[in-house]
């Protein structure tokens, strides 16, 4: 691509503005979340609800979902922001960034968020490789609105976020591009039938 399709290209991308889900899975005595961008409805029957969701690889939650073939994904509230820091901006890895958090058990097993706008308790159905990410196709299991109100969208917390969270979101996106980048390139050099 030129320079200026480049450029046309992020623009057409920032004219939408996603919500933010909290993706989060178990696996064994292991659990994680993390923060994503990429969620969507992927059903219009209405009694057969499925969702699209985009996690990159490297993160502890991928692992999880790899794991066990499931997960929770919920919305939050611009209230809620402090949400974005905790999930997003700490690793899995490292720690259990369920600890002290009111869940419950979903039918799948997967630990769900009490106290989000909402959840849905999923199941994989299907898988695609993608190079930096995975593309899960979920069936929905189950599903709960707790509150009737606005999520949390990319915009908005760009918008929100004090100064030095915003530097540490830009940072964190910096490192994981480069990462992404390189699985993206290998993966396009690697055949496919």
């Amino acid at each position: 691509m030129t320079e200026t399709e480049l450029a046309a290209a992020n623009d057409l991308f920032n004219l939408t503005d996603r919500e933010l889900w909290i993706v989060t899975a178990a696996a064994g005595n292991r659990r994680g979340g993390l923060v994503a961008t990429f969620a969507c409805r992927a059903s219009l029957v209405d009694w057969l609800p499925r969702v699209l969701v985009a996690l990159a690889k490297h993160h502890h939650t991928w692992q999880l979902i790899e794991a066990s073939g499931v997960f929770g994904l919920h919305l939050i509230s611009a209230e809620q922001i402090d949400w974005v820091w905790h999930f997003g901006l700490q690793t899995g890895h490292e720690t259990d960034k369920l600890a002290d958090w009111s869940t419950e058990t979903g039918r799948s097993g997967v630990p769900l968020l009490r106290d989000a706008i909402g959840w849905l308790d999923c199941r994989v159905e299907s898988r695609m490789d993608s190079g930096d990410r995975t593309v899960y196709l979920a069936e929905v299991l189950a599903a709960r609105q707790n509150r009737a109100e606005p999520a949390l969208t990319v915009q908005e917390l760009v918008r929100r976020a004090p100064p030095e969270r915003l530097e540490q979101l830009q940072q964190q996106r910096a490192r994981d591009s480069v990462v992404d980048a390189g699985a993206i390139e290998a993966w396009r050099r690697t055949p496919r039938g």
